[in-house]
């Protein structure tokens, strides 16, 4: 029997995401969390065959829930899910520990495709993410401003172009006030940039919202 876990805060998207799952897959039990904390916690005292692990999440983000479960000595299969362009954050998650990335507006059978060959042990990626990739490895995209930042500067860097403020981005990171302030100091530096404005017209230029 194979078991999975989906994670994502959206209760349509599971709802969808089970769907497909029980009637494309044979012998299968699906569970669902909706915030990376419930699939930390559930991974304690469950084992899965594969995790949907959904890349924007409300406390946590699915790289920073990653990072978490291979510390943890998890080696459970990871099966990225992300509406973001695959360049901004394919990359980032395979060199984390997933073990697949895929577009949530994937279609039925390459998300049963992806599902099954992680689960077998093997890696997925798209055949557009794989072009991307290469792109990132040759050298195309090594010089955009924001491949200069760590994961968590880039996760910062989203959240300031999406308008939240300082206070704001603490609390959904749980970190203080100065030390997102520390690291927009470190974005702006390392991306030559001025202020939020520029932060904010570069992240819609680049598609990473």
């Amino acid at each position: 029997m194979n078991k999975i876990l989906i994670v994502d805060d959206h209760a349509i998207v599971r709802a969808g995401l089970k769907q497909i799952l029980n009637e494309g897959m044979l012998d299968v039990t699906v569970d669902e969390v909706d915030c990376g904390m419930g699939a930390i916690e559930r991974l304690k005292h469950d084992q899965y065959d594969v995790i949907l692990l959904d890349i924007s999440l409300p406390d946590k983000s699915g790289i920073d829930v990653l990072k978490r479960i291979r510390a943890d000595e998890n080696k459970t299969p990871v099966l990225i899910l992300s509406i973001h362009a695959s360049d901004q954050y394919a990359l980032r998650a395979f060199r984390c520990g997933a073990n697949g990335y895929i577009n949530k507006e994937a279609v039925t059978d390459e998300l049963l495709k992806a599902v099954k060959k992680v689960s077998s042990g093997g890696r997925y990626i798209s055949e557009n993410t794989a072009d991307m990739l290469l792109d990132i490895l040759e050298g195309d995209s090594s010089e955009a401003p924001h491949s200069r930042l760590s994961d968590r500067e880039y996760e910062v860097l989203r959240l300031i172009a999406s308008g939240e403020s300082l206070t704001q981005i603490g609390e959904r990171l749980s970190l203080s006030v100065k030390t997102i302030s520390t690291y927009r100091t470190r974005i702006l530096a390392k991306m030559k940039m001025k202020d939020n404005n520029e932060l904010t017209h570069y992240a819609i230029k680049m598609d990473l919202l």
